[in-house]
């Protein structure tokens, strides 16, 4: 299977493309771009996110079920940034430009799967920091194949590796927050 970059971004002016995919100004012209991007989806996080992480899920596998409709959500906002920061890659004529940043924002809620689990160690704001500095790590350091994953053709390498990077901030806080409770 063949993965293609959708099409439908072509037809979109340039400066509606790259200001899509820099989230306007907080991608350009600032240092860590990246961690900006990052930020600002904390902030995505808490406004469209919250309510669904905020239930009173109670039973078991509630973390599961909260982590399978977080995940479901996230699909259009991923599928939305391969298509422009793959476009926005061939616009600026650079491979994963540091500006492009709409990567960033949409993964963030991926790094929260299974928030009961973790609202029932820590408070809230302690999971935002310690999820926000593990994807920044994992997005940085690009351990375990995640580096890899930029070779995928388009916006695909482009989301892809923090797609990864977002998913082993979510393991890393689920198994401390799994030994905090156990041990």
């Amino acid at each position: 299977m063949k993965l293609e970059q959708p099409i439908w971004p072509r037809f979109l002016p340039s400066n509606v493309v790259l200001t899509l995919a820099t989230l306007g100004p907080v991608g350009r012209g600032r240092r860590a771009p990246g961690t900006w991007g990052s930020a600002a989806g904390l902030l995505y996080c808490t406004v469209l996110f919250w309510r669904l992480w905020d239930r009173p899920w109670t039973g078991p596998g509630t973390a599961l079920w909260s982590g399978f409709w977080t995940a479901i959500f996230c699909l259009p906002g991923l599928y939305f940034a391969v298509a422009l920061c793959g476009e926005a890659e061939f616009r600026l004529g650079r491979r994963d430009p540091g500006e492009v940043i709409l990567d960033e924002f949409t993964v963030m809620p991926l790094c929260f799967l299974g928030w009961p689990a973790l609202v029932r160690v820590w408070p809230p704001w302690a999971i935002f920091i310690a999820g926000f500095l593990l994807f920044r790590l994992f997005d940085i350091a690009k351990p375990f194949g995640i580096r890899k994953l930029e070779d995928l053709p388009g916006g695909w390498g482009i989301v892809a590796d923090d797609v990864a990077a977002a998913l082993a901030a979510c393991t890393v806080l689920q198994c401390a927050a799994w030994a905090w409770r156990f041990w």
